[in-house]
Order: structure tokens, then sequence, then C-alpha cells
């Protein structure tokens, strides 16, 4: 099924196979990897770490569809109940076992209560077992469309293999020996937390014989190593780009862009649609005044995208000016239902505040003054809200500070935040959407929309998910989980002297040649 759950844009087409692996990498990446367990956080740069040094039954190619990568074969009953799994021939981990069928079931009854797809599945499944070394059977309670689109999403938590003898602890033990079946061998002698971690080809994988393709197709690494440096100051890390010191730098400070543009042998990565973010300022349902959903109607008048953008610093190239889809626009569910409220006019939001039982109530703007992309956003819309009548108390705080205070249901009432477009694109994994009636901070809830997210997941197409989404929207800007500020890009910078780099927000390195 065609760009479903996350559709990602990938630009490079190559062959795989006979190329020589030579020279190390340098990368920096949006963070240090500190938490390596596959199953047991949502982090972006766990999943990327995770990516390089594990593998996936089937994996998305970049044109969204879902194709096998460790499944050799695969068959359907005619019922749509049994689904037989087959792994491919030369599929081994990293201390040499072979991948066996034992390994799949352990790892995917490991990860399924731990993602919320996964726990889908689970729930509509009704046996899963090893029916010989290389066999694996999925048995359904009822017919499921999405069994390979979940098996190959993308989304964290992915449901990566892993050896069963590590599968199989209690259900709050983590992994901490890194023994994957990927393209890269994690060299742990060689780790120094705060500093680097490497990476190593994996000169046993056994890549598909296909062409690359996204996170699909044939994995051939061209590269003997990569060194994953800890830069933690984004300015350092760009000069280091610059100097050479480094390749591969994934998310470049939007003021040193006109710099990095100008500068030879340097080369910027503009990403659009899935591979783009999305900023929201997330709302406090459970305590005033944004209980009142009269009230959270008035900030569809009060943000001005463009102008957040700009404040910023985001050059057009980077941003979208206006997008009123909470499914991202440039991808396949953009929506503009129920959108027609999103227009910025500060004197329709005066004259609708004024019809509300707001009186004045502080409204407790949780503010990041350490990170421009949320600080400034917060910055433009306060602005607005006091013209248009909002008593605004704004406090600032770092990053660690806002997650213990927003656990608490009465001592805020918003925060601005944004998200990789990877993981808002679709009502299931977008994270204000999808927590509708969770135990989840802003505890947001209409009871109307449960019922769609379980036809969106029935339904039998992409036409029919695509009808489903839009009225899940129109609820949601009733309801008013969040509000958007902005789409826009963070660009990847690396050195001329990369080929073969994907041009999507996963940074990946099977493919890549150094000159």
């Amino acid at each position: 099924m065609r760009r479903f759950i996350t559709a990602l844009l990938a630009g490079f087409v190559g062959i795989a196979g006979g190329a020589q692996a030579g020279g190390n990498l340098n990368a920096v990446l949006e963070s240090e990897v500190v938490f390596l367990d596959p199953h047991q956080t949502t982090a972006n740069i766990t999943r990327t770490f995770n990516f390089m040094v594990y593998d996936t039954l089937f994996a998305m190619d970049a044109k969204g569809a879902i194709q096998p990568q460790m499944v050799g074969s695969t068959a359907i009953s005619d019922d749509k109940l049994t689904y037989t799994f087959t792994l491919r021939d030369g599929l081994a981990f990293h201390d040499g076992a072979p991948v066996t069928a034992g390994d799949v079931v352990a790892s995917l009854r490991r990860w399924m209560p731990r993602d919320a797809l996964g726990r889908m599945l689970a729930a509509a499944t009704a046996s899963l077992e090893a029916a010989g070394p290389k066999v694996v059977v999925l048995k359904l309670k009822e017919p499921f469309p999405l069994v390979l689109q979940i098996l190959g999403k993308p989304n964290a938590i992915v449901p990566f293999i892993v050896p069963e003898r590590l599968a199989g602890g209690a259900a709050d033990q983590k992994i901490t020996e890194i023994t994957g079946s990927g393209p890269f061998i994690f060299r742990k002698e060689e780790w120094r937390a705060g500093d680097r971690m490497v990476l190593a080809r994996n000169p046993a994988y056994v890549a598909r014989a296909e062409k690359p393709d996204f996170l699909a197709g044939g994995k051939v690494v061209k590269i003997d190593t990569i060194t994953l440096k800890v830069i933690p100051d984004v300015s350092t890390a760009a000069s280091a780009l610059i100097a050479g010191e480094v390749d591969y730098l994934q998310y470049v400070p939007f003021d040193w862009i006109g710099r990095l543009q100008k500068t030879r042998d340097i080369k910027l990565m503009s990403l659009g649609g899935l591979d783009q973010f999305q900023g929201n300022f997330r709302l406090n349902h459970a305590a005033p005044p944004f209980d009142d959903p009269a009230v959270r109607q008035v900030l569809w008048n009060l943000v001005d995208q463009k102008a957040i953008l700009e404040a910023i610093g985001i050059p057009p190239e980077f941003r979208v000016d206006q997008c009123a889809s909470f499914w991202m626009c440039g991808t396949p569910l953009e929506s503009t239902a129920g959108a027609g409220v999103f227009r910025f006019d500060i004197e329709a939001a005066k004259a609708a505040l004024k019809k509300t039982a707001y009186k004045g109530e502080k409204v407790v703007f949780m503010e990041l003054p350490s990170s421009p992309t949320s600080m400034n956003p917060a910055l433009v819309l306060v602005d607005a809200m006091r013209k248009a009548g909002f008593t605004v108390d704004e406090q600032g705080m770092d990053w660690g500070t806002l997650l213990q205070r927003r656990a608490r249901k009465d001592s805020w009432s918003m925060f601005a935040v944004y998200s990789n477009g990877v993981d808002m694109s679709n009502p299931l994994t977008h994270f204000y959407v999808a927590a509708n009636c969770a135990e989840f901070a802003g505890w947001s809830c209409d009871p109307a929309i449960k019922p769609l997210v379980a036809e969106f997941v029935k339904a039998p197409d992409d036409a029919a998910r695509k009808a489903v989404a839009d009225r899940i929207q129109a609820l949601a800007y009733a309801n008013a989980p969040s509000v958007m500020w902005g789409q826009f890009t963070v660009p990847t910078g690396y050195r001329a002297s990369l080929s073969g780099l994907v041009e999507s927000s996963f940074p990946m390195f099977w493919q890549v040649e150094k000159k």
C-alpha cells in the first residue's frame, strides 16, 4: 500500500554491490547516542543508530511502499488470517549465529507491548510461532490490513530483530549487548561516552540483490568505519565541517546556513514533506483556561506561521509559510478538513475571546530560552495573545524541568515544541492526536475520535484511509489538542567528497562513498 504510515522522499538511486569499502566517515548527528536498546525508547537518535546495526523483516522504499528486507518470501492465506514469512538465506548476527525464526518471534513479542502500533497488531494476533528454522507463522483473529505496514514502519519504536537470547528477559530489562544482524557492527571497545562511537562495516552482511532504495534494497557498505563524534555546540560542529574535521552534520544551525552556502566543498540538503518538522503549541486541557474549548478555539486566530518561522530565522527555501494540515503538508494525508478556522486575525480573536467565559485567568506559558527554535515561536504568540486580551505568565526553564512540569495537570497551560514529520504524518502516530483520551501530558480527549482511529486501521486502501483521516482532522480542529506553528527543514550539511547520500531526514551511510 502506497505511502501509508510514513512516506519519505529519497532522491538517490544507485546500484547495489560491486564497490570496495574504504575510509572513515566522521559524522555529527543530532545528539549523542545514549540509549542503545532498540525497543526501549522513541528517541530519533536511537532509531538512527539501530537502523545501521540491526535489520527488519520489511522496510520502506523511497516511494513509501513496504518491501521485504530480512524476509525472502511471504504467503498470505485467502481469508487474510494467516501470514507465513520465510527468512532469506545468509542472515547472521554479528556474533556469527544464524538468524532464526525463533529470534524473530522473540523480538516481535518483546517489541509489541512497547509500541503503539505493535500493541494494535498484538490485539489482532491469535498466535505468533516459529514453524521451522526459517519460517514464522502469524495467525490473526480477524483481517488486519496493516500487518506489513507495521512490520516495515520506520516510526519509532521500530520492530528490529535481536537474538532470542537477548529478547527473552523481563519486561523492564534493557538490552545492553548490542548484537544485531545489520550492515554495521558496533565497536563497544572503542565507545567513549561524551566523545565518540565507532561503527564498522559488517564483512559478513549479505545484502539483498535489489538496488538500494531508502531503507529497503541492498545495503552495501562502501566505507570501512563511521565515527559518530559528539560535539554538543552546533556552531563548533559547523566550524568542524568547514575545516574538514567532520564530513557530515545532520542539523545545520540556521544562522550558519548563509555561510555554509558560500563555502566551497560544502553542500546543504533541503528536504520536504515528511522529512520536515512540525512545530506545535501543546495545550493543557486539564486546567483553566484551556479546559474550555471555546477559549482554545481563539488560538486558531492568533498563530501567524510565516511570522514565527521568520522570527526563528529560517530561510524561505527551508520552510512552508502556511500549513494547516495536522498530518503535514506535502504528504499523502495532507488535509484541509476543518481548517477554515485557522486564520490569523487578532481583531477576530479579541472579539471571540470576549464571547467566552474567560475572565483574565493566567496562561502559564512554559518557555525554553536555550532553544531559539522553541523560544521564538513562544515570543511571537505571546505578543499576539496579549493583544487579544489574554493574561500570559511567561516562565523560562530548561527542557528537563519542562518535562517534569508538564506531567502535572495544574502547573502549566501551554508550551512550544517541534517534532519529526515522520512521527506526525497520520492519526496513529501524531503525538497529540494519537494520544487522544490517553494519560499523556495535555490530556486532550474527544471520544468521537477513538472509533474513527479503529476505522482508519481497518480501512481497505489508501483512499479510504485518507477519507477517515480527514474526518479525524476535522474533530482535531474542534478539540485543539495543539495548534501548529509551522513546518520547516533543519538542513543537513556535508562535504562534497561524499557521494551516494540519501536525501532524507534519516542519516543512512551504507551506500555512501568518500573520495
